[in-house]
């Protein structure tokens, strides 16, 4: 077979976030002149890449996990790849596809959830944030903000909740009736717990959305004028929680979080904990924080809210408590303290307050302005792409930029 150009790439594609866009940045790609290869790893992934593209099939993997590595390896060498995009990098899947690419030389790509929201989505070389290739240090920060400027100011980003929730329930519907007609009987989500549940909580939460928006405003009312700090809950199912942190789930970091709190916090402010907006538990947050109010004597000093704008919460906050949650990022921005308990892009001595948590209750430490600055810069410059994945016009956007990314050398 004849080789290909050098200037011309071969990207292989894993599974990538619910919805369009990876489909839509590989026919992009595609246009470009650049081959375009896809690996299916369960019925979700088919009904999310519908067509071939460049007359290139899709590939469904139905084997063994055992049997990944000498597969990926294989597919590889033999589509000869240049280039490999997934969506997070601490799937297992990923990971073993992540640790094959390097050892032959491909290049890897790692989307996720943006570090700086809304309008941007994270896209690094070679992983993402306890993977990212980022300096750690404040010197190492100020050096590589060195000559880099913030971008302007452009106008916000299109986003629909109801975009979100069609894409995510058809992929997870697919996926459960690629395990029920044994497509891909070997097949595991890298989501813990049951699929279908996760499903139903999604529809329950489209159909709740307007009873959860009147508490919200009932609650942030009552919430006004009171001393509080903010716990923002991450999901679960995010790998940053089960591989960046000591926390084996989220239920567990709250544990925690709220047991310091009752120790130690002064008697006169509250915890707010903020759901994830992308949480789909059935039934939501909310029994979990009446029953732990209850066992650690917390009464009305522990709110619980299922809405909200959390760059407000933020800024209004004496504190932000986070696993290693992005949304730190609109504390420091705003100059509010922020402890992160696992480990984080931004967890640098001067932007974090290091040491216990029990200290940060009474003595939170506000980050430092020029480097929080410094590390914005660094962030935009080689870590974000401009765009969304909740609208038409965000994904024509955020492909437009990813190309550019993607297409560097």
């Amino acid at each position: 077979m004849t080789s290909p150009p050098s200037s011309i790439r071969c990207f292989l594609f894993l599974q990538g976030p619910p919805g369009p866009f990876f489909h839509q940045l590989g026919q992009a790609l595609t246009d470009g002149g650049h081959r375009v290869r896809r690996i299916n790893l369960n019925g979700g992934d088919e009904h999310d890449w519908p067509t071939p593209i460049g007359g290139a099939k899709a590939t469904c993997y139905r084997g063994k996990a055992t049997r990944w590595p000498l597969y990926i390896d294989r597919y590889l060498r033999e589509q000869g790849v240049t280039d490999l995009v997934l969506f997070g990098d601490c799937r297992p899947m990923h990971m073993v596809a992540h640790q094959m690419a390097r050892l032959s030389g491909v290049r890897v790509h790692v989307f996720e959830e943006g570090y700086i929201r809304p309008n941007w989505l994270t896209l690094e070389r070679d992983g993402v944030n306890g993977h990212s290739r980022l300096p750690r240090d404040p010197a190492g920060i100020l050096a590589a903000a060195d000559g880099l400027t913030m971008p302007p100011e452009m106008p916000p980003i299109g986003a629909s909740l109801g975009r979100r929730v069609r894409d995510t329930w058809g992929y997870f519907r697919h996926m459960m009736w690629g395990a029920v007609g044994l497509r891909y009987p070997y097949y595991r989500s890298h989501r813990p717990g049951s699929i279908l549940v996760e499903g139903l909580g999604w529809v329950g939460k489209y159909l709740t959305r307007r009873g959860v928006t009147r508490d919200t405003q009932a609650t942030l009312a009552a919430l006004a004028g009171k001393r509080y700090f903010l716990f923002p809950l991450q999901l679960s199912s995010d790998y940053q929680i089960r591989t960046h942190s000591p926390f084996p789930s989220m239920k567990q970091a709250a544990d925690y979080v709220l047991a310091s709190f009752a120790a130690h916090a002064p008697d006169d402010v509250c915890l707010v904990i903020k759901e994830h907006p992308l949480d789909s538990t059935w039934g939501g947050w909310g029994p979990f924080v009446r029953d732990r109010s209850l066992d650690l004597g917390l009464g009305r000093r522990l709110v619980h809210l299922a809405g909200g704008d959390l760059n407000a919460l933020a800024l209004t906050s004496l504190g932000m408590v986070v696993v290693n949650s992005t949304s730190a990022t609109f504390a420091l921005a705003g100059g509010v303290p922020v402890k992160a308990l696992g480990t984080a892009i931004y967890a640098i001595p001067g932007l974090t307050q290091q040491g216990r948590l029990a200290d940060f209750w009474t003595a939170p430490q506000a980050p430092d302005a020029q480097l929080y600055d410094a590390f914005a810069r660094v962030l935009h410059h080689h870590c974000l792409v401009r765009g969304g994945l909740a609208s038409e016009s965000a994904t024509r956007i955020l492909i437009a930029n990813a190309l550019d990314r993607l297409l560097a050398k």
